[in-house]
């Protein structure tokens, strides 16, 4: 009797650690970037597995602005100097951090409206609806995180 009791409580555990861990939230996907100082949707901006094995994201869609708007990479260093924003791989070589689950590491991020390139990683939440994306220069203390919400697709 308690063998069989121990083996029950074996299986359940077994199967919620397996259920917690096949439902780990990925970082694939569509991601609506938000300005955080006045809430405005900026843009839509989907990511995906490269052919390297890692993530890299790029601008499908541009949201109107009520201020100037922003087109081309003006401030962008070569080779994305003046390229258009729509389309533009705005982040690249994001890997799964090995200790942490439904976390991202070592990737660039590039901010269009300056030009600079950061060093970067991000969480997803574990609902999956959220993606805090850290960008930083040097070490991470000295770098701002934006919350990107999950969308469904590339249209709004």
């Amino acid at each position: 009797m308690l063998n069989h009791m121990l083996m029950k409580g074996i299986m359940g555990l077994s199967i919620a650690f397996a259920s917690a861990t096949t439902f780990a939230a990925s970082i694939e996907g569509y991601w609506k970037s938000i300005e955080e100082r006045t809430g405005e949707q900026l843009s839509i901006v989907e990511i995906r597995k490269g052919n390297d094995g890692r993530f890299h994201g790029k601008i499908v869609y541009r949201y109107p602005t009520r201020g100037i708007a922003l087109t081309n990479c003006t401030k962008c260093a070569a080779p994305n100097t003046n390229k258009p924003l729509l389309g533009l791989e705005i982040l690249s070589g994001f890997r799964e951090d090995p200790n942490k689950a439904d976390a991202y590491i070592d990737g660039r991020v590039l901010e269009a409206t300056s030009g600079r390139v950061y060093k970067g990683k991000a969480v997803v939440t574990g609902d999956g609806k959220r993606l805090r994306m850290r960008g930083y220069m040097g070490v991470s203390a000295l770098g701002r995180t934006v919350v990107w919400l999950r969308t469904d697709s590339a249209n709004p």
